[in-house]
């Protein structure tokens, strides 16, 4: 068997499970089935007009319903469709622990890992966050990702467990009241640009939406000829930091896609999310966090 390979099953008789139709159509043994279904590459589709409490309405593909499919001994139903997505790379990564700085029960607030994704593919998404949240928070329940934060990138993320809940986190975000410092280490003697204590803005539009970034010095390492920066960000565009600071000679070290690429492959992508700020939209409360140097 490939490294990697799609299978797409129809289900043509009612009553059979989904491990064994996913096991007669790879070849992959029911046990090792179960245990990648727990890794999130395993959907089930549905005509719009076969109802099921278990499939979000939201999830529409054409003119169907389709959702990850977890449960090894689902019984289906004729006209239904597995979708297995098999990449042995994504299956066999290993996750890095993410550390939950605070539980409000309605929503949670993590220190993201370098290498831990904020949502997943359709190849899996036991590398993600929001899995990491579902799988270890006590009691369990869901997690939804209301922002998001580069692979390589560590730091604050805030996961909601109600949808209601993260609705209303977006709409913070979209209207710009939640306030997200980062600090950064670049290459090069950011004192060049600006001085510090005073505050740099970046402007320049990224995949041509406006973009919106405020840096400032915080120290410069002569030996390491690196700069710190605090930077905070008006929008939330991919990549945004990486690529502002990129644009004006000061990469961030440990970049690997917009770098110069002459500190080793080793070093983990110096941005963290540093600090979040926020008035709850449970409780009304001003909510503050910040990671210790």
């Amino acid at each position: 068997m490939s490294a990697k390979q799609e299978f797409h099953i129809p289900i043509n008789i009612d009553g059979v499970t989904a491990v064994a139709c996913l096991a007669e159509a790879s070849g992959i043994s029911k046990q090792k089935i179960k245990q990648y279904m727990q890794k999130g590459c395993v959907w089930l589709e549905r005509r719009k007009d076969q109802k099921d409490e278990e499939i979000d309405p939201s999830k529409r593909l054409n003119n169907s319903y389709i959702q990850r499919l977890r449960r090894a001994k689902k019984i289906l139903k004729s006209n239904e469709i597995l979708h297995f997505y098999f990449d042995e790379n994504v299956l066999n990564s290993v996750t890095p622990e993410a550390i939950l700085i605070k539980d409000f029960g309605e929503y949670s607030i993590w220190n993201k890992p370098s290498g831990m994704l904020s949502q997943g593919s359709k190849w899996g998404d036991h590398s993600t966050i929001y899995r990491w949240a579902e799988t270890h928070l006590e009691p369990e329940r869901p997690a939804f990702v209301v922002h998001r934060l580069d692979r390589a990138a560590n730091g604050l993320i805030i996961l909601a467990h109600k949808k209601n809940v993260a609705k209303q986190f977006s709409k913070l975000f979209e209207n710009r009241q939640i306030e997200k410092c980062y600090q950064v280490k670049v290459e090069g003697d950011f004192s060049r640009r600006s001085s510090s204590g005073k505050k740099l803005k970046l402007d320049s539009d990224i995949d041509k939406k406006t973009a919106i970034s405020y840096v400032e010095m915080l120290s410069f390492n002569e030996t390491e000829n690196s700069s710190l920066l605090e930077v905070q960000i008006e929008t939330g565009r991919k990549h945004q930091i990486r690529k502002h600071l990129a644009n004006i000679g000061f990469p961030v070290v440990g970049d690997r896609l917009h770098g110069s690429g002459q500190y080793s492959d080793h070093i983990d992508l110096q941005l963290q999310a540093k600090s979040l700020a926020f008035i709850c939209p449970v409780s009304s409360e001003q909510r503050s966090f910040k990671l210790d140097s």
